[in-house]
């Protein structure tokens, strides 16, 4: 009498000795790019602010605390805020605009898509110092949008566009914004829309499938997004530097400060220590969350 086949799925093979010596041979090459480029160099810069200060601008010898304990500077609070606060909402402003450019690039005609993801990338085309001292041009007193606002009653006539926080997030947005919008994109063009035609036909507006349905099918692309574009917001001091002169200033200026100016470079790499502290943070926990999700979420399977 024949049995009836099992529905018990058996397990995967282990896979042999050799497929993961293969494994670790192509990984080889970004380890060691990862090992040479990035660790190394932080495991440095975390040495160095445990060092004295040298008189001669250099990195004394001997280890000490000292260093640590001149970041209580009481201007920092100040700039450490502004710091997140811009970068979180530059990081804000470019989701609110990434996501639906994304989306409608996406949805595009053929013939138009193309075209229109070209001129989300041209910003790159041009150096990005050109790219702000043009705006510190266009936010000149005398300069083209001070002129249009004014003719407007837009603006009045004895405020500056130019050295405040609020130049400093116009300028992060226009430079950080095709960043956000080319991993959504990326995203939105492998997305399934039947699956948007779905929730419409069982009685979604389109709102509610945009929200519901899109939005978390390209999840991925958008943390991808928000990764992009804090973490170089956290550490910009160009565009301050430029468009926003001493009351705008952000820790990536205090950096820049201290290493250059003040020849200091034990409370340089301070500085970037805790900052570096600042951007691992949050991603080991979204990491660590994510596994706790992913193991919640794998099935139990059942013999039948």
């Amino acid at each position: 009498m024949k049995t009836a086949p099992s529905s018990v799925r058996e397990p995967p093979a282990r896979r042999p000795d050799r497929w993961r010596s293969h494994e670790w041979i192509v990984t080889l090459p970004s380890l060691g790019w990862l090992l040479a480029l990035f660790i190394a160099p932080t495991l440095i810069v975390f040495s160095i602010a445990f060092k004295p200060a040298d008189l001669f601008g250099g990195v004394g010898p001997g280890w000490t605390l000292d260093t640590l304990r001149s970041l209580g500077n009481p201007n920092y609070p100040a700039i450490v805020w502004r710091t997140l606060w811009l970068s979180l909402a530059t990081t804000a402003v470019c989701l609110l605009v990434g996501i639906p450019c994304g989306y409608y690039l996406a949805r595009a005609p053929i013939r138009w898509r193309n075209t229109l993801v070209m001129l989300t990338v041209v910003p790159f085309w041009t150096s990005f110092l050109v790219r702000i001292f043009a705006w510190k041009h266009l936010l000149h007193p005398e300069g083209p949008v001070r002129r249009v606002l004014t003719a407007l009653g837009l603006c009045d006539s004895a405020a500056t566009l130019l050295y405040n926080p609020g130049a400093v997030l116009l300028v992060m947005i226009y430079t950080y914004l095709p960043f956000a919008i080319l991993p959504i994109y990326a995203a939105a063009e492998k997305f399934d829309y039947q699956l948007i035609e779905a929730a419409t036909d069982l009685g979604a507006t389109r709102w509610r499938a945009f929200r519901s349905v899109f939005l978390p099918g390209i999840r991925v692309a958008i943390f991808t997004a928000v990764l992009v574009v804090f973490i170089p917001c956290l550490g910009s001091f160009v565009i301050p530097d430029v468009v926003g002169g001493p009351s705008a200033e952000m820790i990536g200026n205090k950096i820049a400060q201290r290493a250059f100016s003040d020849r200091n470079l034990p409370h340089a790499a301070a500085l970037s220590a805790l900052l570096t502290l600042a951007v691992l943070a949050p991603l080991i926990v979204a990491w660590g969350a994510r596994n706790r999700s992913g193991r919640r979420a794998v099935p139990v399977q059942e013999a039948s």
